[in-house]
């Protein structure tokens, strides 16, 4: 193998980035996509459920049943939008999906209440959207636990035999943005950097400069690296600028150490890069290289790295498949540490998952590379 030579190197690296800047449109897109979907999928996915449009159908009309609805509307989570006199009403409420939860109480809630014991109450939850349902149930419930463990009648306490004492670490508020927005840095540079690289070798057979480059003593690798080079460039300004927005925009706090960040990032997205150059080198066409890129990397990163489904609760054979997606081990990483402040002495088998990829990646860009130079 001729020695490689940082002269040539850095001929082929100042290439690419001449071809990138006269190119207005990659440059466009390498800079501005990732905040433009930073921006769009921090707001627009989200786990957090509120203002769930609610009616009551209160059958009971004590101060005891006005008490409970009140909890239900002061948690901030329920919106009382409607009151019900018949329970006829119910069930075209739900299927037009004018409410998502009808609370029910009973004529004798307040009865029971008063002689201390369980008093029923019924919450029917459209279960079209099987997320906001068992979500609006936790919540139902939890209001409905803290009512029965404040509500003093004929001067008595309810008997609530265990009160539970919970404490959330790392992201106290349970805000969805939180989880999201670190994860998303994997996914949007996964999908940026193989579509970016996906295009780099094969303009250059449909250009007709390959055959001159083959001409030339660079040496595979040197092209691939060269090549490489200005993308890694461009993902490390995009690294600073998600992590910024996601600070600044959506608050996500960051406990952790920069510098650990940016070697993560930079063995994920030479991995990510090195397979972009492979699919670019393997179909020489940039239209097939861009659909290529864009299925080989979007779903596996949306579906399969944990970013918006938790891997444990998938089926056994989607959790062995999960572990050849890349983006599952950086999302990890930037998680543990946006949220929780944590290095390579917990985040050393992501690390080590991460530089498996960029060796991989590379590897498989120079070999589809050599055939086509030899």
């Amino acid at each position: 193998m001729p020695r490689l030579s940082l002269r040539r190197l850095w001929a082929m690296a100042r290439k690419e980035w001449l071809h990138i800047r006269r190119d207005s449109r990659s440059l466009a897109m390498a800079f501005a996509v990732p905040a433009a979907m930073v921006l769009l999928f921090g707001y627009a996915i989200t786990f957090d459920v509120r203002d769930i449009h609610t009616a009551v159908f209160d059958q009971s009309h004590t101060a005891q049943s006005r008490d409970l609805v009140d909890a239900f509307r002061s948690s901030g989570y329920f919106r009382v939008t409607r009151q019900l006199h018949d329970d006829g009403e119910i069930g075209p409420l739900l299927t037009r999906g004018a409410v998502r939860m009808v609370l029910v109480i009973p004529p004798d809630f307040a009865k029971h209440l008063a002689a201390a014991e369980p008093a029923p109450v019924q919450a029917l939850v459209d279960g079209g959207d099987a997320n906001t349902a068992s979500i609006a149930i936790s919540y139902a419930q939890a209001i409905a636990t803290s009512y029965s463990a404040t509500a003093v009648l004929k001067g008595r306490p309810l008997p609530v035999p265990i009160q539970v004492a919970s404490r959330v670490w790392y992201n106290e508020d349970l805000k969805s943005s939180s989880m999201i927005v670190p994860g998303l840095m994997a996914t949007i540079m996964m999908i940026l950097s193989a579509l970016l690289t996906a295009l780099t070798i094969a303009r250059e057979w449909e250009r007709g400069t390959m055959e001159q480059l083959a001409a030339t003593p660079v040496h595979r690798l040197e092209v691939i690296l060269g090549k490489l080079l200005p993308y890694l460039g461009i993902g490390a300004v995009d690294i600073v600028v998600v992590a910024v927005l996601g600070g600044v925009v959506f608050a996500v706090p960051f406990r952790g150490n920069p510098f650990f960040l940016m070697a993560t990032a930079m063995l994920f997205l030479t991995g990510a890069l090195g397979m972009g150059m492979f699919i670019s080198a393997a179909t020489k066409s940039q239209f097939l290289a861009t659909q290529l890129a864009m299925i080989t990397t979007f779903l596996p990163a949306t579906l399969l790295s944990g970013l918006m489904f938790d891997l444990s609760s998938m089926p056994k054979v989607l959790q062995i498949i999960s572990l050849v997606v890349p983006a599952r081990y950086f999302i990890a990483a930037t998680r543990g540490i946006f949220l929780k402040g944590v290095g390579i002495e917990v985040l050393w088998g992501q690390a080590l998952g991460m530089a498996v990829f960029a060796v991989v990646g590379l590897g498989l860009a120079v070999h589809a590379f050599r055939k086509q130079i030899a």
